[in-house]
């Protein structure tokens, strides 16, 4: 399947409606390789993120926390054979994921294979080692001067990230709509198939008369007609039915919508029912937009009633406002940035009640974070010693 980084354009006029395409969403920056070349301007991951609120994911070293799990919590989730403990159930350890937002890097350094060490905004620095195809990958920078420059990772040295000056030109416009579920709504910039965010890129399928790949910006909608394809309605009235590849049949991986709600959330093939594209001006939050990550803190209540105030280490790895609160709403999977989070109420086994701060109360289901495989909660003070709530005995996290 085709896919389409940059295309680079003067102007960008779209049919029948010119659309000015703001710039301060894009991912812009300046790239040193080893060999001592500058490159600065527009940046593309892949043939993916190419926005500040896109996601570069990881995973995480060795957990800090990890020894707090009381022993009766490692009893409750020990591994027993005929009687004798192997081992103990924990997701602790090597291989928890991570996801920040590019709006919150300062820079990133490549290293060898598939590793990096990123610097926030804040200071914090993180070592990286795999866990995705952003490790790794040919990284496009659409140079101020030499145009299109496409950088594999083991020859960059640095990337610095920054704001795109005003008048820089971006390459195209951001993919926008309001995309429909058998009985939800959700509106904001799109991701199509986890890759297809800019006008430039290109829906791939079969029709009747051929093969035909066409620019995301001419598409007015898509709706699924079956697992296997799609009606794609055009700017200019036409309505075609395209099947064979995953970007129009159920092997499609995903549509990523940033709902202001909510944050990022990610519908599948079998829930998606239709999505009406819309033209606006802006691009999304700027660079600067992103305040440097705090520490979280708040109040953890225990079942037994007690209040415990300090720093806050949620499921023994998520310790910043940059990070990330996963879960799932009927199937849908929500990737709410902890900034928004302003309290956690574990309901059951399976599901948490959470309320963000701008009002909106959703119950989430089914992921660690929020159900009994959570690790549980350190909770550090400014005085006196840290303590450890295990998730089945939290009432009640309430953020500063």
């Amino acid at each position: 399947m085709t896919k389409t980084t940059f295309l680079l354009l003067t102007s960008l006029t779209l049919p029948g409606v010119a659309v000015a395409a703001g710039n301060e969403g894009f991912l812009y920056g300046t790239v040193e390789t080893d060999n001592g070349n500058v490159y600065r301007g527009f940046l593309r991951w892949g043939t993916e993120e190419a926005f500040w609120d896109d996601h570069f994911n990881s995973t995480k070293d060795d957990l800090e926390y990890a020894d707090h799990i009381d022993s009766d919590e490692r009893h409750r989730r020990e591994i027993n054979i005929f009687g004798v403990t192997i081992g103990w159930h924990a997701n602790s350890g090597r291989g928890r994921s991570l996801t920040l937002r590019y709006g919150d890097i300062r820079e990133m350094e490549p290293g060898g294979g598939d590793r990096a060490r990123v610097t926030l905004k804040n200071g914090t620095v993180l070592n990286l080692d795999g866990g995705s195809n952003d490790l790794g990958a040919t990284i496009t920078v659409l140079d101020e001067s030499l145009g299109e420059v496409k950088l594999k990772w083991r020859d960059i040295d640095r990337i610095a990230f920054s704001a795109a000056p005003a008048e820089a030109e971006p390459p195209a416009t951001r993919l926008y709509g309001t995309l429909t579920t058998f009985d939800q709504t959700y509106t904001g910039f799109i991701q199509w198939d986890l890759q297809e965010c800019l006008s430039t890129d290109e829906l791939d399928g079969d029709t009747d008369d051929g093969e035909m790949s066409i620019e995301m910006g001419k598409i007015a909608a898509i709706e699924k007609r079956s697992r296997r394809g799609a009606y794609v309605e055009l700017w200019d009235g036409r309505r075609l039915l395209l099947s064979g590849t995953n970007d129009v049949n159920s092997s499609n991986d995903g549509i990523f919508i940033e709902d202001e709600r909510f944050g990022r959330v990610e519908v599948g093939w079998g829930d998606f029912e239709r999505l009406e594209f819309e033209r606006i001006e802006s691009s999304g939050r700027g660079y600067d937009d992103y305040a440097p990550a705090r520490t979280l803190r708040g109040t953890v209540i225990d079942t037994s009633g007690r209040r415990h105030v300090g720093k806050i280490v949620f499921d023994l790895d998520e310790s910043e406002t940059w990070e990330f609160l996963d879960g799932d709403l009927d199937d849908i999977d929500y990737h709410i940035p902890f900034e928004m989070v302003a309290a956690i109420e574990p309901r059951s086994s399976d599901s948490s009640y959470v309320v963000l701060r701008n009002g909106v109360e959703i119950e989430l289901e089914d992921s660690q974070d929020v159900s009994d495989r959570n690790d549980g909660v350190v909770i550090v003070p400014l005085e006196g010693r840290e303590t450890y709530v295990a998730w089945r005995k939290v009432e009640r996290i309430e953020f500063d």
